[in-house]
């Protein structure tokens, strides 16, 4: 009877325990099946286009809340340079005055040689005459976050401070990665989509002789050939595309930009290759709000002022919009590219495959003609009379 009574008592211990530790389990499977199916879906095409886009506006506001800190010595000591030139000229005009016009000039191009030389070293060194405020906008530093995980590098945006230079190294280990499977992905999608679009157009172009191909192929015996017939993109087709996108960045970039066609189709080419020089960027005009209020404030005051020029100045640094079209511009094309890259590397395959079937035919028939040749009267005759 004890043995009994003390199995039974561990039998209820265990199923207490095992109904006090059931509770706690399907929470915790809850949250692993919520994390796998959220891993799985980050890892899909749309989850991977969401997530570079997340990780490129982190980047944004975080490189804007790093940079926006960094003061730029430069600013005083080129307002330093101004003064002191204009008071050296001022000098020079009231010593030599209109009595000696040639001793006037050789010092005045000294003082201006000297000036250019001490900014033109500043501007090496970073100076571009803005503010970080007006710098690191945020849709500018989203273009700059693209420029990093793309691996294009303008170079015309670069963090200042030690804690900025840090995470561009750290925010380009984890991005590059994910731009690189987002490149991957996109391209398959675009590719599948093109390829049905394709297929779907060439199957109307030939819808007419449709029947008339069945019956040639009942004919000579060949209606499975017929319909095992696979439609492969051309590689002109994905070339039309690729310079369809670039045209229409071309025009795109020359509107906003203020840049000759000429120089916006360098700049889409160069881009979308990666190469990026960083001679043209969107958004990099060095016109300040300042300009624009000096040059307010002279069309009110003399008449004579062009108010076009205002105009002008007004749309060039109007970028914040523009800007973030230009960051989904260059994502897109990205894709694309990508997609041209699959659908041209399965043509060539297909060129490949028919060019080694040819190449086996005329080796069989090169070598049936040498047997023939080389061979008995009878086989010879045989096999060719």
């Amino acid at each position: 009877m004890s043995k009994s009574m003390r199995n039974s008592r561990h039998n209820s211990r265990a199923e207490s325990s095992n109904s006090s530790s059931s509770p706690s389990n399907p929470p915790r499977k809850r949250v692993k099946r919520c994390c796998r199916n959220f891993v799985t879906f980050m890892c899909t095409q749309v989850g991977v286009g969401a997530l570079i886009v997340l990780y490129a506006i982190f980047g944004a506001l975080s490189f804007m809340h790093i940079e926006r800190k960094y003061v730029d010595e430069n600013t005083a000591y080129v307002s330093e340079l101004r003064h002191n030139c204009a008071e050296k000229m001022w000098n020079i005009t009231e010593k030599f005055n209109t009595f000696d016009r040639s001793e006037w000039q050789n010092n005045t191009l000294d003082i201006l040689q000297q000036y250019q030389t001490e900014i033109a070293t500043l501007i090496k060194n970073g100076y571009v005459g803005r503010t970080p405020e007006q710098i690191w906008s945020f849709p500018a530093a989203l273009m700059f976050c693209l420029s990093v995980i793309t691996m294009i590098g303008y170079g015309n945006m670069v963090p200042r401070t030690p804690w900025g230079k840090g995470f561009t190294v750290i925010y380009a280990t984890f991005g590059i990665p994910l731009y690189i499977l987002y490149f991957l992905n996109m391209g398959k999608v675009l590719a599948r989509s093109f390829k049905f679009l394709y297929r779907s157009l060439h199957e109307c172009a030939q819808e007419r002789n449709k029947y008339e191909s069945r019956l040639d192929a009942l004919e000579n015996g060949s209606l499975g050939a017929l319909q095992r017939k696979k439609i492969i993109v051309p590689s002109t087709a994905c070339l039309w595309v690729i310079i369809s996108y670039i045209i229409t960045g071309t025009i795109m970039f020359a509107n906003w930009e203020k840049w000759s066609f000429l120089n916006s189709f360098y700049f889409c080419m160069t881009s979308l290759c990666k190469i990026g020089f960083g001679d043209f960027v969107p958004g990099a005009s060095l016109i300040t709000a300042a300009d624009i209020d000096a040059a307010s404030l002279k069309i009110k005051e003399d008449a004579s002022a062009d108010p076009e020029d205002l105009f002008n100045m007004q749309l060039i640094t109007d970028q914040n919009s523009k800007l973030a079209i230009n960051f989904f511009y260059m994502l897109i094309g990205m894709g694309l590219v990508s997609m041209c890259y699959n659908l041209m590397r399965e043509a060539v395959r297909m060129k490949i495959k028919e060019i080694k079937e040819d190449t086996k035919l005329c080796l069989e028939d090169t070598r049936a003609r040498f047997m023939g040749c080389c061979g008995t009267r009878e086989y010879y005759d045989e096999d060719y009379y």
